[in-house]
């Protein structure tokens, strides 16, 4: 094994973008693929899970994650699970020694306050990205940059109908990143909804609504409203390999950082 050689486990190794993410880490010169993880396909070799060739990595199942771990001794472990899942798999891996690399959404602040204690605790490290699009990150920053003259904002965020956690945490993150910018906090007129939660949810006192139909990948627009104008920020992910590059990137820069790292751009 080379000295710059990153050793990669993927956990949710068998689900579209646990998929992805296999394929990405088998073609980056600098990557090997150390082990797979997943609730199902245990035993079954990743390389037919995905439709390739078969490549000598077996399928471990999610319940022996932390003997596959410290048998394993990877250096990263890139988690794309569930909600539920997640929150656990990152202090599994931080106990093992391992650095969690998450983009599965769903991360409450306790959480993160409680993994960023675990950090402090085991003098780990745990990068948790809400979207590894960096065309995402960048319509954040636009904007957190608009909401500086244009305070009337609200998000919408359209996912596939397999999310299973409402609103994204792209959504959220946006909200919390307009809160801090914005000058002031408009205060709303009360609107008689005829049907209930029809105007959304709200954080950070932003108005959200989520989407979830088939054929959607993932998808924000913010909306500044003003006087007599109107400013829309829209990113699209068409494809699933939108989301690789910033991977890549997170996986190379994981072991350059320390304690708990919220969000790609603290990346760039």
């Amino acid at each position: 094994m080379s000295m710059n050689q990153i050793d990669v486990v993927v956990s949710g190794a068998c689900g579209r973008m646990g998929q992805e993410v296999v394929k990405t880490v088998l073609a980056q010169p600098d990557m090997a693929l150390a082990g797979t993880i997943d609730a199902s396909f245990a035993g079954s070799d990743i390389g037919a899970v995905t439709g390739n060739e078969p490549i000598g990595v077996q399928v471990t199942d999610a319940s022996k994650m932390a003997q596959t771990l410290v048998a394993l001794k990877p250096d990263v472990m890139v988690d794309f699970t569930t909600p539920a899942a997640a929150m656990s798999n990152v202090l599994t891996a931080l106990k093992a020694g391992v650095i969690p690399v998450v983009g599965t959404t769903g991360f409450k602040d306790e959480d993160l306050d409680e993994v960023r204690r675990v950090c402090e605790e085991t003098d780990g490290t745990a990068l948790i990205i809400p979207n590894f699009a960096i065309g995402a990150v960048l319509l954040m920053k636009f904007a957190a940059e608009a909401a500086r003259y244009l305070p009337y904002v609200e998000i919408i965020e359209l996912h596939h109908d397999k999310k299973l956690d409402a609103p994204s945490g792209t959504a959220i993150k946006t909200a919390q990143w307009i809160a801090k910018s914005r000058s002031e906090t408009p205060v709303a007129r009360d609107s008689e909804e005829k049907v209930a939660g029809v105007r959304g949810g709200e954080a950070y006192g932003i108005h959200i609504h989520s989407v979830r139909l088939p054929g959607l990948v993932a998808h924000q627009e913010v909306l500044f409203g003003g006087l007599g104008q109107v400013l829309t920020l829209r990113h699209d992910s068409i494809d699933r390999q939108s989301f690789m590059p910033g991977v890549v990137l997170a996986v190379h820069k994981a072991r350059e950082c320390h304690g708990l790292v919220y969000g790609l751009e603290n990346l760039l």
